[in-house]
């Protein structure tokens, strides 16, 4: 069986479509998704357009649950200004969207399990299977990661959220992310010099007659014309979006 795993396209739909063009050619059997997929960026509808076309599982994320209720249910100390731009970008989104997305999106699920061979599952979450904002990053130390994962050792493991490609081993078998479709950045950059990187990420999981392989997938995309999608979207504080694509 061979699964695409996708997440965080975060309202991107010129990596999102990038992305599904190079499914296509990879004879994928499923198709997953993360969460996160709407919010952010600058074409909401269309992200959720084609997800629905897509019709596959979704997981929620903590920037759906944002999205749909307004509530910001992670404990980051996000500063008051940030988070009224977060609002009125949050509110821009959701006029681009109709009932039907709405409805969509509120069905998005917690987790979600595919089975793969034999007893072997696929256990998807955003941030843990516990919680959509648990943060879980290559360097987190053994300890911490085992808290929030450790029993799951008999699954397979995807999670998104932190938009950092990762694959951590967790008793025999692995914890994986496949990073993020639509804002990949790296997560070791100077104060006041971020950087988005100009590429989506995603990952195709392969199990097959008791084998087992991942790949991490890069794939280039505009970024010029990801800027011109921005300036004329009409979302809100679209120039500074744009400037952490121009170095």
């Amino acid at each position: 069986m061979k699964i695409a795993v996708i997440s965080d396209m975060h309202g991107n739909n010129l990596a999102f479509e990038t992305v599904l063009a190079d499914i296509k050619q990879k004879a994928i059997e499923q198709t997953i998704c993360l969460g996160d997929a709407i919010q952010g960026g600058p074409q909401p509808a269309e992200v959720a357009q084609n997800l629905r076309a897509l019709n596959c599982p979704v997981v929620m994320g903590n920037a759906d649950v944002w999205l749909l209720s307004g509530t910001e249910t992670g404990d980051e100390g996000i500063p008051p200004e940030r988070l009224k731009k977060m609002g009125e970008i949050r509110l821009w989104s959701l006029s681009q969207l109709t009932d039907a997305d709405r409805a969509f999106i509120a069905n998005f699920q917690p987790t979600i399990t595919i089975p793969l061979e034999g007893n072997l599952k696929l256990l998807c979450f955003h941030g843990s299977p516990a919680s959509f904002d648990d943060i879980i990053l290559p360097a987190a130390p053994l300890e911490e990661f085992h808290k929030f994962l450790g029993t799951y050792s008999d699954q397979i493991l995807t999670g998104g959220h932190t938009h950092a490609q990762q694959i951590r081993r967790n008793g025999d078998l692995f914890f994986f992310n496949p990073g993020s479709v639509g804002f990949a950045y790296s997560h070791y950059q100077s104060d006041g010099q971020f950087h988005a990187d100009p590429w989506a990420e995603y990952a195709i999981l392969t199990v097959e007659n008791g084998q087992t392989s991942l790949e991490f997938r890069r794939i280039p995309f505009d970024v010029q014309e990801l800027i011109r999608t921005y300036r004329e979207s009409g979302r809100p504080f679209a120039e500074e979006a744009i400037a952490q694509y121009q170095k």
